[in-house]
């Protein structure tokens, strides 16, 4: 497996060596055993900061909605700015930490900006703070996220890459639906206190950063990379065509991947009461947990293709079975196809991105892919809002399906190409 550069760069032999079928078959076995402890830190870092932020998030759009009395374009703004923020944030991230060669110390920053944050949302007396502390949290995120993935990306064997990057998805999801359990637990022992779970939020949120603190060490820096390489954009032309397919095809797939506050208003509107409204996260991201790792496990296997075509046409299923649904059996089983759809394709597009990208550019790399999720986020939230507002949660849904298949047909179309995307 090797990386198409325009012409060789400094750390492109690296890159290219690192994907190669001998290293591959020179790598341990593709077994949970095999992946090293720092990427198991890293695992669990997201899954305590996740458990923090899903307590938190479970409940928001719903308290906008129905205590707040905020319109469902709003909320799509409100979300889509959010996660676009983060994801544009990477971007300048992953660049900065190829620079400095120094993954850990933004990671850090990145962790530690979101626990900060999240004593804001307790204390908040009015809408404005919310939105405010939704926004700072999210920066954080998108401070820590491109320098992570590349920290992974250095840290993982190259015959074990899907694995690793599936198994942190894996973890991370584990504490996306620990996180709402703990939202409707505490709900229901306190009367739909939210305050109270605002404040319980905090706790896992400091562990996390603890834990990276003194739980990680940073690796050495790659010997065929540049000591100290220069910071600009036009280090972009350094990457290659099959890099920028993977954004391609990665950026239309999120027109139709739309914020998960959609799934939980979609719930509602079938009849779930709001103090249960958290369980559909929880569906979400058990199948979510149980996919992840399997899927890049496969992936490291038998290829990258196939375990992507599937996982694209799980989500197609998924946004029929949500438009077309009438109560909340038809609604939860869409919810568990979504679930599905992201274990086999969150982490697998972000090791092609570590498949496709030279060594010392990982982190630019990881961060412009998440650029233009980010926009792509920004405008499916804003549209997917507007089209329930107009026409009801069917047209919202329906239009995700038709982006979905535009991915897949974009996918399957540039794929022909045997070099269009790494086969493994």
């Amino acid at each position: 497996m090797t990386a198409e550069t325009s012409s060789p760069q400094p750390g492109a032999a690296t890159a290219a060596a690192s994907q190669s079928g001998t290293a591959a078959s020179e790598a341990p076995p593709a077994t949970w055993r095999g992946i090293p402890r720092g990427i198991w830190v890293l695992g669990f870092v997201s899954l305590f900061m996740d458990v923090s932020s899903e307590m938190i998030h479970a409940l928001l759009p719903i308290y906008l909605v129905t205590v707040l009395g905020t319109s469902m374009l709003t909320v799509g703004i409100i979300e889509g700015i959010a996660e676009a923020t983060a994801l544009v944030t990477k971007v300048v991230s992953g660049g900065i930490s190829d620079w400095l060669g120094k993954r850990k110390l933004l990671t850090v920053v990145g962790y530690g900006l979101a626990a900060l944050t999240k004593p804001v949302f307790p204390l908040a007396p009015t809408v404005g703070w919310l939105v405010a502390a939704r926004f700072v949290d999210r920066i954080g995120k998108g401070i820590r996220g491109a320098p992570r993935d590349a920290l992974i990306a250095d840290l993982a064997p190259p015959g074990l890459r899907g694995a690793s990057f599936g198994l942190r998805q894996t973890l991370d999801t584990i504490g996306a639906f620990l996180g709402p359990l703990a939202a409707i637990a505490l709900m229901a022992a306190t009367a739909g206190h939210f305050t109270l779970v605002f404040w319980v939020a905090v706790v896992p949120a400091v562990l996390a950063v603890a834990l990276l603190v003194f739980g990680i060490r940073e690796p050495e820096r790659h010997a065929a990379a540049p000591a100290r390489p220069r910071l600009r954009l036009a280090d972009m032309r350094y990457l290659p065509a099959a890099f920028w397919r993977v954004v391609a095809v990665a950026g239309v797939l999120t027109l139709a991947r739309f914020s998960e506050a959609f799934l939980l208003l979609r719930a509602q509107s079938v009849g779930l009461q709001p103090s249960l409204v958290p369980a559909v996260l929880v569906v979400m991201n058990v199948v979510y947990a149980l996919a992840a790792y399997p899927a890049g496990v496969m992936s490291d296997r038998v290829g990258r293709r196939g375990v992507l075509v599937a996982g694209i046409f799980m989500l197609i299923v998924a946004d029929l079975i949500l438009a077309l649904s009438t109560g909340l059996a038809g609604v939860t089983l869409g919810i568990a196809f979504w679930g599905l759809h992201m274990g086999f394709t969150q982490g697998l597009l972000a090791t092609l991105v570590a498949d496709t990208a030279p060594v010392h550019l990982r982190g630019t790399a990881f961060g412009l892919f998440n650029l233009a999720g980010g926009i792509a986020m920004l405008a499916a939230s804003v549209i997917a809002g507007a089209l329930w507002d107009a026409q009801g949660p069917q047209a919202t849904f329906l239009a995700g399906a038709v982006f979905t298949i535009l991915a897949l047909v974009g996918f399957v179309l540039v794929g022909r190409r045997a070099t269009a995307f790494p086969a493994k």
